[in-house]
């Protein structure tokens, strides 16, 4: 298993991702739980306009598999993530490193 960031671009909509953000936690937690989610946070929107996202470590086979991982979150399901990606990422110093 190799450790991928995952970034989540969320569309403008402030109501509906607070209506859906219990379960969206609800989820991750599951993940979190099960040893695949590393850790996950908020990236807030930018003064500058830049949107709200969030960034969230997981354990995976490869970058597709990420994003597998992370199919059934209910941000996604809701329509609320409008752009997400994943990266490997190789952890050197710090909590995650080998």
């Amino acid at each position: 298993m190799s450790v991928y960031a995952v970034t989540y671009v969320y569309v403008t909509d402030p109501d509906r991702l607070a209506e859906v953000r219990p379960e969206h936690r609800e989820f991750l937690r599951g993940l979190h739980e099960s040893g695949t989610l590393r850790v996950s946070g908020p990236l807030p929107a930018t003064p500058d306009g830049e949107p709200g996202g969030a960034l969230l470590v997981v354990e995976a086979e490869d970058a597709t598999g990420a994003l597998e991982l992370l199919a059934a979150d209910p941000m996604r399901r809701e329509g609320l993530v409008a752009h997400r990606a994943a990266r490997e990422f190789v952890p050197v110093i710090g909590g995650f490193a080998a």
